[in-house]
């Protein structure tokens, strides 16, 4: 496997790269493993920081390129998403626990996942952390960076929004 060469000798992203590697990583990642076929939106102009009744979910990347990939979701839609992927009734999900929280971090280690390897040659030049998972009722996420940083909403059942967030850049 090897580095698309478009990627390797950019030192930045286009908003269009950024936003196709969130794209097709949310789609690949919730019509597999959450059964859900989320619309995408525009880009939002703006990086949102501030959160009310959500949780997100974090993977950061290290290596020759560094960033964060984050998804957010309010709470509401996050039980319907973890009782999807659990094969649970949404009300057996309880909000702040153990399951909410897990499936939150891994759907964000898979979003991670599908980045990297677009990005490395293998994925060998590209490490992730660990998914970090962070909920409340009213909190601020500053990872989101004006430098090549792509917002993109999705929508479920027409409606209900989250948004996947995408900060990367090369290391020189």
């Amino acid at each position: 496997m090897s580095l698309n060469a478009e990627i390797a000798d950019s030192l930045k992203f286009s908003e269009q790269q950024l936003s196709e590697y969130i794209i097709n990583a949310t789609r690949e990642v919730f019509s597999t493993m959450v059964m859900m076929e989320p619309a995408d939106d525009f880009p939002l102009k703006e990086p949102i920081t501030h959160f009310k009744c959500s949780i997100t979910g974090m993977v950061g990347f290290a290596g020759t390129y560094s960033g964060v990939i984050s998804m957010h979701c309010p709470m509401y839609l996050a039980k319907k998403i973890t009782g999807a992927m659990l094969g649970m009734d949404e009300s057996e999900v309880e909000e702040g626990g153990e399951d909410l929280n897990d499936a939150i971090g891994e759907i964000a280690n898979m979003l991670g996942g599908s980045v990297k390897m677009i990005l490395s040659k293998g994925g060998l030049d590209v490490k992730l952390s660990i998914p970090t998972v962070i909920a409340g009722e009213d909190y601020t996420v500053n990872s989101l960076s004006d430098i090549d940083c792509v917002v993109i909403p999705f929508n479920v059942d027409g409606s209900e929004r989250f948004l996947v967030g995408l900060t990367l850049k090369k290391e020189e």
